[in-house]
């Protein structure tokens, strides 16, 4: 162990994906980190930010495929600033919105180390503001749900259900692996014409872009060949976009021709 070591820990939100998107806060805390410890949705490009000779670890989780659970992420995070001094937990998008990152600052704390939160951009506002996509629009949208499709028991969270109801825009994370299930929710409501995006790897040079409404989108998927990390987001702001008009014309062009 060095000595005379101070130990702390910052969370720093890496944002949606665009290395471009970090904070400058975020990118100071990284130049000043001993050891960094990063996820699999954070932009590798960002760690050029970090000192040469700081300790990287990742600790990224995918689906079906963890490198570390994490338990073992909180354990590490205690040990190396305990060993080393400064880390930062460098996560995709914020924190705070599906990042766990309240957990990891209750384990740290729980050790007497200091914590500090250096907020991200999320994904659930950047990707669809990319694809010209308000969450709000005068006399269309007056609110918008975040929700994550997943939940710690792998099911779909009720708040799907409860959404499905509302007239607001709704952003689905972490919910690919539940589209059928989220589609026949909005089905029952009798929502099938609303227009749903589907993106993935949002924000970055990967990103693919599947538009259409409740009753196509899977197919679309399937055509497009769209899979996880992708946000879903439905609602009439989507057909609002400018940038996606194209998508719905040519939408309508088919369907006028069948």
């Amino acid at each position: 162990m060095i000595k005379n070591i101070r130990p702390s820990v910052t969370l720093v939100g890496a944002g949606p994906g665009d290395p471009d998107l970090l904070t400058i806060k975020g990118a100071k805390a990284l130049s000043e980190a001993q050891v960094v410890l990063y996820d699999a949705l954070a932009n590798e490009e960002i760690l050029t930010y970090a000192p040469k000779k700081s300790i990287k670890i990742f600790v990224g989780k995918r689906k079906g495929c963890h490198a570390y659970t994490q338990e073992q992420i909180n354990q590490l995070i205690v040990d190396n600033a305990l060993t080393y001094g400064n880390v930062v937990r460098l996560k995709g998008g914020d924190p705070f919105i599906f990042g766990r990152g309240s957990e990891e600052i209750d384990f740290i704390e729980s050790f007497g180390i200091p914590t500090a939160v250096i907020p991200g951009i999320s994904s659930s506002i950047a990707v669809p503001a990319y694809q010209g996509i308000s969450l709000t629009k005068r006399g269309v949208s007056e609110s918008f749900w975040v929700i994550t499709g997943t939940t710690s028991d792998r099911k779909l969270s009720k708040d799907v259900a409860l959404a499905s109801q509302s007239t607001a825009t709704v952003v689905i994370l972490m919910g690919m692996s539940k589209l059928a299930q989220i589609v026949d929710l909005f089905q029952k409501e009798h929502k099938g014409e609303m227009p749903i995006a589907i993106i993935q790897n949002g924000t970055t040079e990967n990103e693919k872009v599947g538009v259409g409404t409740i009753d196509t989108i899977q197919e679309i998927v399937a055509t497009q060949k769209l899979s996880s990390p992708a946000i879903i987001v439905i609602g009439e702001v989507v057909r609002e976009s400018n940038k996606l008009k194209g998508f719905y014309e040519e939408f309508v062009a088919a369907e006028i021709k069948l």
